[in-house]
This record gives structure tokens, sequence and C-alpha cells, in this order.
């Protein structure tokens, strides 16, 4: 056992150095060669690293891949088709909202669940709020999801796991409550796309939403008050150290600081939220947090003055206090929930 555990362990690391490596070498690659969205591959890469210790199989990777291009696709059309009619775009939005979340509650989909999330908030957002960005939006998803399944797989090959130690995680119980959650956590995130939706600050419409969607995610109804502290703190370091990096990177804008700053932030935030604890969920979002925020800071997309970029980190503490309020608001009781436990 203290072997198999030294093992897990000496793996998990492996494993931690597996997703510092794909977002350096994913984002300083897609800053470099003028990716106009340069968080998505990275962020995609991340996504299926922590997800599962394995590298997916080419079927699976396959698989995934058309998920997600197919759910952009159809969202597109949908914000081409209902742009103009807000009340049925809200309502389609709201519908691909709550399945996500039901599934995500029951602990089906892994991984995809969330990058699902992301591009049903991303895409109507580009397509209605930058038609000229919009038209391309489809071609950037598709090389965001074949980036990201290939340093997925660079970073397997360069990186292996040693001996044979995963452990596969147990099937979730079905949550009785998951409807209630799941429509709950729609109103929560479809209204933050609705905020943003009358904002004119592209920039600002994607961070508030994903950082919502992230948060959402990471939430748990029993959690107690100090959890919920710590999500609050972990996600906003994630936007902070955005900021310090980017002002950091505005000193020194060279190739290998971009790589340096963002294989830290990997190693500190992916390191973590690839061990096997409670707080692994929590660095996966700030690590999420920082490739967005680093991300629109860094991409060729215009900015208005307003938009500065200590001022984008204010809008993600907003964004959590905005969430846990909605939480505690419209979630079910933490005290029902565990009652419905033991009876159950």
């Amino acid at each position: 056992m203290p072997a198999d555990g030294n093992l897990a362990h000496a793996n998990a690391k492996r494993k931690g150095l597996r997703i510092a490596l794909a977002v350096a070498v994913g984002f300083t690659w897609s800053v470099l060669s003028g990716a106009i969205i340069p968080f998505l591959g990275p962020l995609f890469a991340a996504q299926f690293l922590i997800s599962s210790s394995r590298p997916l199989p080419p079927q699976k990777a396959l698989g995934m891949a058309v998920i997600i291009v197919v759910a952009g696709a159809l969202l597109q059309a949908v914000a081409v088709l209902t742009g103009d009619r807000p009340p049925v775009l809200l309502l389609l939005l709201g519908l691909v909202y709550f399945v996500s979340f039901y599934l995500q509650a029951n602990g089906k989909g892994g991984g995809a669940i969330f990058l699902v999330l992301v591009v049903a908030v991303m895409v109507p957002l580009l397509t209605v709020l930058n038609r000229d960005l919009g038209d391309s939006i489809l071609s950037i998803l598709v090389q965001g999801v074949v980036s990201g399944t290939i340093l997925m797989w660079i970073a397997h090959a360069v990186i292996p796991d040693r001996g044979s130690a995963d452990i596969e995680a147990p099937d979730l119980a079905a949550n009785p409550r998951a409807a209630r959650y799941a429509a709950a956590n729609a109103a929560i995130l479809l209204i933050a796309v609705l905020a943003c939706l009358t904002q004119d600050g592209l920039a600002t419409a994607i961070v508030i939403p994903i950082t919502v969607a992230s948060l959402l995610s990471q939430l748990d109804v029993s959690a107690s008050a100090k959890t919920a502290f710590g999500l609050v703190l972990v996600n906003l370091i994630g936007g902070v150290s955005a900021s310090l990096a980017f002002a950091l990177l505005q000193v020194r804008p060279t190739a290998p600081s971009l790589f340096v700053l963002v294989l830290l932030a990997g190693l500190v935030f992916g390191g973590r939220a690839a061990l096997g604890d409670p707080a692994a969920k929590l660095y996966a979002g700030a690590l999420t947090i920082f490739l967005v925020v680093f991300g629109i800071g860094v991409s060729p997309l215009p900015v208005s003055a307003a938009e500065s970029f200590s001022t984008r980190v204010s809008y993600i503490l907003v964004a959590i206090t905005y969430t846990i309020f909605m939480a505690a608001l419209l979630w079910p009781g933490a005290r029902r929930s565990a009652e419905d436990r033991v009876l159950s």
C-alpha cells in the first residue's frame, strides 16, 4: 500500500507537470501565431488533462471534439436566427445550460460538460456582439479543439505516468435534486449572459459568464462558510495572478517571458488541480480564470479604454460575489439535501 501511495503521488505530480507544460506551450504558440482567442486551445487541453490521468484514445477524443464542434455550430445558428429576438435566444440558451448542469449534477459527461458550457457562453456572445468575429467563430472553435487534443497527446508523450497506479473514480449516485440544481444554475448563468449582452465590451462579456460557469461547477451546496471563502479566495487569486502576469509581460514582452509566466501559473494551479484532494476543483477553476483573463489581455481583440486589464479583475470579483449570492438564494436548502441523503 505505501508503495502504491507513493506511485500515485508521483503520478499526480507528473499529471500537474503535464497540465503546466500543455498550457504554457499551447498559450505561447497561440499568441505567436496570432490567434484571436489564444486561451481556447490551452483551456481545452487543461480540461482534457485534468479530467483524466490517461490520454484520450483517438476515437474518444474525436467524439468529444465532434460534440463540442456540433454544439458550437448549433449555437451559432441559433444566435444568428434569433439574435433579433432575445426572449427566444435566452430560452434556447437556458435549455442548453439546464441540460449541461443536469448532467454535471449527476456526474455525467466529465470535463466535456464544462467545455460545452464554455462554448455555449462564448459562441452566442461573440456572434451577437461581434458579427465579424462571429462569422469565423466555428473555425476558431475547431482550431481550439484540435490544438487542445494535440497538446494533450504531446504532454502525455513527454511526461508519461509511471506504472499503473491509476484508480478509476467510482460512479456518482444520481442526485435526487439534480433537476432543481440544474434549473437554479441555468437561471444564474442565463442572467449573467443577459447582463453581458447589454454591454458593449466583448472582453467583459466573456470573462463574467465563464467565471460564473466555472464557479457553479465548483460549488457544493453542503460546503461550509470556510470552504466558500476558500472558493472565493482561490478564484480571485487566479484573476489577480493573470493581472500580475500581464503587467510583467508588458515590462518584458518576449516569447520566453510569456512561456515562463504561463508555465508558473500552470505549475501552481494545475499542479494542485492534479491532486485528488477536495480543493482540486477550486484550483482547476482558478487555472481557467487565469487562462481566460490573461488570454483576453494578450488577444488582438480591440478593447475600449474603459476595459482596462485591472478593471477585468474587479469584474471577476463581481462575478464571484454574484454567483455565491445567487446560489445561496436559489439552490435547494443544504439541510433538506442532507435529509434526503439520510432517507435514501
